[in-house]
């Protein structure tokens, strides 16, 4: 399983979240919605500090991770994180590992 988060995603990230050098993003699994892997979860994101990550990924110096507790979500699938551009918001996309 990994993490791919593309250049207009990092982008989002450092406007939106105010993300910088040293910052940690956790994606998590949250209770309520849907996601094309998990009916009645879905993908939630929080800068938050790692405990026991399972996955990570460092671009521009700002670690994205997924904690070991949440890899369930997941069920073998990489990550993709992208912009839709009409909404302005990020568009996540799983592939089978």
């Amino acid at each position: 399983m990994k993490i791919f988060i593309s250049p207009e995603a990092v982008e989002w990230f450092k406007h939106e979240m105010e993300a910088k050098a040293q910052d940690t993003i956790r994606f998590y699994a949250r209770y309520g919605g849907s996601s094309p892997i998990s009916d009645g979860f879905s993908l939630g994101m929080t800068k938050d500090i790692p405990f026991e990550p399972s996955v990570t990924v460092i671009i521009e110096e700002i670690l994205f991770f997924i904690e070991e507790r949440d890899e369930w979500y997941f069920d073998g699938h990489d990550l993709y994180v992208d912009v839709d551009h009409q909404l302005e918001e990020l568009a996540y996309s799983y592939k089978k590992a």
